[in-house]
C-alpha cells in the first residue's frame, strides 16, 4: 500500500482525488452505490501506484505515504485495507 487516506476525508468525501488518479484506485467513487452510505474514501493497496498525484488534490490533507502516517491516524492503515477485504 502506497498511499492511504485518513481522518480528515470523513464526512468530506471530496472527489477530486478520485479525478487524478491515473489508475481508478479511489473508492467510493460518486457513481458507486456504496458512496452515499460511505463515511470517508479509500485507496485500494493493490492497485496504487504510487504516483502521489492524490496528495496535492486532497483539499483536507488526508492522503499521506503509508510510511508517513501520523501516528494519531495510524488505524486508518488498517481501514483502509479492511474496505477490500
Amino acid at each position: 500500500m502506497a498511499y492511504i487516506i485518513c481522518e480528515p476525508c470523513i464526512g468530506v468525501k471530496d472527489t477530486a482525488c478520485v479525478d487524478v488518479c491515473p489508475v481508478d484506485c479511489i473508492h467510493p467513487r460518486k457513481d458507486e452505490a456504496a458512496f452515499a452510505a460511505a463515511d470517508m474514501l479509500y485507496i485500494h493497496p493493490d492497485e496504487c501506484i504510487d504516483c502521489g498525484a492524490c496528495v496535492p488534490a486532497c483539499p483536507v490533507a488526508a492522503i499521506f505515504v503509508l510510511d508517513e502516517t501520523p501516528r494519531k491516524w495510524e488505524a486508518f492503515i488498517a481501514k483502509n485495507r479492511e474496505y477490500y477485504s
